[in-house]
């Protein structure tokens, strides 16, 4: 297992120069050198500059021995990035690894010893073991209701909830039902798909780092090795991190207190996988003695986009997270953030397309372009729209770069040529080479199949033109580079805009970035919820945001088809930042805001005459609804609805039961809010505030 080296790899001459290269908040931690330190880090920071520039400072120093030191992220291509860095940085023998990886090379090491014979093979999907398990079970579950089993399952594992126990922690954690079975079923599901997985032979992803806890726990001359080994801890993107993984952290770190972690709380977007920020807000209350630093000067994005994003981030009002950040734009004034408002769909993405073309007439990278939506079923109209205005895309979150089969054929002829054409200039031998795999130095005239995959073999071709400059590379170290691209999931560039989900955005940055589909029901998702799934949409929506160096434009459709009912909102984090329009650039005039507000006193009137006596309930009750929307930072209406409350006045209902039978009163808002509403109706004073402490508390 051991990452030893002959000798450490050779020191900075001067180990201050590195720290001459930051700014005061990032020398901040590069400085801090020993104990636990807690990096609060806001996007566009530069968080990943003062965690590399702190680890090499640290072996320039002597103060870190490289092999004896382990830093941690979430993705293949983050540590790749890691990698790299460090390597420019002098400090190329410091690990760099996923949680994953780490703990599979450990199992790798250790299973032959404890278990006897090789590591069992890795499923790469959960959907077939998951139906089986289902079929077994009589479910009959569909291809999205798999994919839904396949999710609630990884949940369940990397909770390190067991079967037996899932019935109460689901409910306790509100986890929706699937498919429309009880949790006792998907407990049955769980055990057997367990069951499934040892007859076949093979263990999925969580088992992984499931099986080296077990390890570690069972063996101490494991741990004993495992914590020689490793003295010192970088975990970055803590924010996202899994019971399961901390668990996993627990034990490698033992009693060592030599931990640095670094997170944003405002880009905590994967709770529905498990994953929680809870670990990162209570760092400094585990180690008392932490240093905490936060890097808030947002070298990525203009001061109109920043502006933004912080405020989107601050109408969470209360309920924003203490440990968030706020950033400080540092680079130059630009244009403005814009705001569309379309009639349909199709008018969106068509709108989009546009709009990009615009861009690129001004000198924007068809490359330094994305669109980002909700979810993936948004995509579809998009590519139509630039496939029929001519432009190139990538639609992230599809087929790996590097499984594509034209990518594979292309690299085998790369590496032949190393032997072949090793006297030849890079650009030169990469286009005769891709030549016979069907690349031509003009794009074909046809979209789909045919243009995606020149836009593939002619990324490699880029590559190499980047490399033939930059570095004066050869084929042989080209070779070299796709394949530690491949090992890190880092593909090169594909000259076309690219289309992603918000997830499928986080870690990357554009220079023009098109939010779609910003109206409610999308964003949030119409079934967020609870306060939690709220809180969770937002943050996704600041995550778009936060991708956009210069160029950012948000907008939504009115309608989904041309001609369809003009009934969607745009979305409420947007309100008090979305100029008030009645259409696409068409500012509202203060006549139409006036008619509305009389429209609204007529109503109210109309309910006065109708219903005297439910009167002053219902004005107490939208009393109480204001000071639960001022507490919780949301429009009034999302609470519930003025009709909902008159209904309420009207009913005046005794029971949870009878309040439960008012139209606009679901299950969630029930549990809610059910008891402060009865307790206004029967006219008592309501201290909203402590009744949410003593909420949440519980």
């Amino acid at each position: 297992m051991s990452d030893a080296v002959d000798s450490r790899p050779a020191a900075p001459s001067d180990p201050s120069e590195l720290l001459a290269a930051l700014d005061p908040d990032q020398r901040a931690v590069a400085e801090n050198l020993t104990g636990p330190l807690c990096v609060l880090a806001g996007a566009g920071t530069g968080k990943t500059r003062a965690i590399t520039y702190r680890i090499a400072y640290g072996v320039g120093m002597g103060v870190y021995d490289p092999r004896h030191l382990l830093a941690v992220t979430f993705t293949a291509r983050a540590a790749g990035e890691l990698r790299s860095r460090l390597r420019d940085l002098g400090a190329g023998a410091v690990q760099a690894r996923t949680f994953h990886a780490a703990a599979l090379r450990q199992l790798s090491y250790f299973w032959p010893r404890v278990v006897g014979g090789p590591v069992p093979r890795i499923a790469e999907h959960k959907a077939g073991l998951v139906a089986e398990s289902a079929g077994r079970l009589g479910l009959g579950a569909d291809r999205t209701q798999v994919r839904d089993l396949a999710a609630e399952v990884e949940w369940a594992k990397v909770s390190m909830i067991t079967p037996e126990d899932y019935p109460t922690r689901a409910a306790k954690a509100d986890r929706d039902l699937i498919g429309g079975h009880d949790r006792a079923t998907i407990a049955r599901l769980l055990e057997l798909y367990e069951s499934v997985k040892t007859e076949r032979g093979v263990i999925d992803f969580e088992d992984v780092l499931l099986s080296m806890v077990g390890i570690l726990l069972e063996r101490s001359d494991v741990r004993d090795e495992v914590r020689g080994q490793y003295r010192r801890f970088v975990v970055d993107e803590y924010q996202d991190v899994s019971p399961l993984q901390q668990r996993l952290l627990d034990l490698w770190l033992g009693e060592s207190r030599e931990l640095c972690v670094v997170g944003d709380v405002s880009q905590t977007i994967y709770s529905f996988t498990g994953a929680t920020p809870a670990f990162l807000t209570n760092f400094p209350r585990r180690y008392s003695d932490a240093s905490v630093v936060r890097l808030v000067r947002d070298y990525r994005s203009t001061p109109q986009v920043v502006s933004v994003a912080n405020e989107i981030l601050a109408r969470a009002g209360r309920d924003r997270d203490r440990a968030a950040v706020e950033l400080v734009a540092q680079r130059p004034s630009s244009v403005p953030v814009r705001y569309e408002t379309y009639d349909d769909d199709a008018a969106e993405a068509a709108g989009v397309a546009r709009r990009i073309g615009e861009l690129r007439a001004q000198g924007v990278a068809l490359s330094e372009m994305a669109v980002l939506y909700r979810t993936n079923a948004q995509s579809e109209a998009l590519e139509q729209a630039l496939a029929d205005a001519g432009i190139g895309y990538l639609v992230r979150g599809g087929e790996r770069f590097f499984s594509r089969r034209e990518v594979r054929e292309a690299i085998v002829l790369l590496r032949g040529g190393v032997r072949t054409m090793a006297d030849v200039e890079l650009g030169p031998a990469v286009r005769d080479l891709l030549g016979g795999a069907g690349w031509t130095p003009e794009p074909p005239a046809q979209r789909g199949a045919a243009r995606e995959r020149w836009d593939a073999l002619n990324s490699l071709v880029q590559l190499a033109d980047d490399l033939a400059g930059s570095r004066g590379a050869d084929l042989g170290q080209l070779v070299a580079e796709l394949d530690e691209r491949a090992s890190a999931q880092h593909a090169p560039a594909v000259e076309g805009v690219t289309l992603a989900s918000l997830h499928a955005a986080k870690g990357l940055e554009w220079d023009a970035v098109f939010l779609v589909g910003v109206s409610e029901g999308l964003m949030p998702i119409s079934h967020a919820e609870d306060y939690a799934e709220i809180a969770e949409e937002r943050r996704l929506l600041y995550v778009g945001v936060t991708r956009a160096r210069e160029h950012l434009e948000l907008s939504f459709a009115r309608a989904r088809q041309a001609g369809g009912r003009a009934s969607r909102k745009r979305s409420r984090f947007l309100t008090g930042l979305w100029p008030e329009a009645e259409r696409s650039g068409r500012v509202a005039t203060p006549g139409a805001t006036a008619s509305r507000r009389a429209a609204a006193k007529a109503r109210a009137e109309s309910f006065a005459t109708d219903h005297p006596e439910a009167v002053e309930t219902f004005e107490r009750l939208r009393s109480w609804r204001a000071e639960v929307a001022r507490l919780r930072g949301l429009p009034a209406y999302t609470v519930f609805a003025d009709a909902t409350l008159q209904q309420v006045a009207v009913t005046r209902p005794a029971d949870l039961r009878q309040l439960g039978l008012v139209k606009g009163v679901g299950a969630t808002k029930l549990d809610r809010f059910g008891g402060q509403v009865l307790a206004v109706v029967r006219g008592e004073e309501v201290d909203v505030e402590a009744w949410f402490a003593r909420a949440d508390e519980t």
